[in-house]
């Protein structure tokens, strides 16, 4: 079965910087809905007409994966509107940022706490990989029609490329 908009794909994966850095490796196949909110679109672009056994190798510019690094999403909050166990890594809603946080903060981003200090703690509201151009290199799996429930859903239950709030010390990005 070649892929098409509305299939679920099994992918494995290697992502790197364009230095050769690797940033992920999915080793086991995980699923992701084509024509939903799982992929970037330009690797669901890549993926059309493709089947089971094929690679491909994509170079993505930030416009086409995360984005550009945007200065604006860094927030410096005093330290005492946090939980006392708060680690660097940990992650926030910005729906759910502290009250008495700036409320500039825009409330749909997720932040990332990247430095702890006595008094501050600096958050940042940029995806980790936003401003890297990046190479990944993409294994098809399988290849299957999509469910009702996928569709209306707009995913097949994975979604690596919306980082989710995780646990500290989890540097996971899938």
């Amino acid at each position: 079965m070649d892929i098409t908009e509305q299939c679920v794909v099994a992918l494995t994966w290697t992502l790197k910087d364009t230095l050769g850095d690797e940033l992920d490796v999915l080793d086991e196949p995980v699923e992701f809905l084509v024509g939903g909110d799982d992929l970037l679109k330009r690797i669901e672009e890549a993926l059309q007409g493709h089947t089971v056994g094929d690679t491909l190798q994509l170079h993505l510019e930030p416009e086409d994966a995360f984005g550009d690094y945007i200065d604006t999403l860094i927030f410096l909050e005093k330290r005492e509107l946090f939980p006392q166990e708060l680690e660097e890594g940990m992650t926030f809603e910005g729906s759910a940022l502290p009250q008495g946080c700036n409320p500039e903060a825009p409330k749909d981003a997720l932040y990332t706490i990247t430095e702890i200090y006595p008094e501050h703690v600096v958050l940042d509201g940029n995806h980790p990989l936003a401003g890297i151009a990046l190479r990944i290199e993409i294994k098809v799996e399988a290849v299957r029609e999509a469910t009702e429930e996928e569709v209306g859903r707009g995913s097949a239950g994975t979604g690596f490329f919306r980082i989710q709030p995780q646990a500290p010390g989890s540097d996971l990005l899938h």
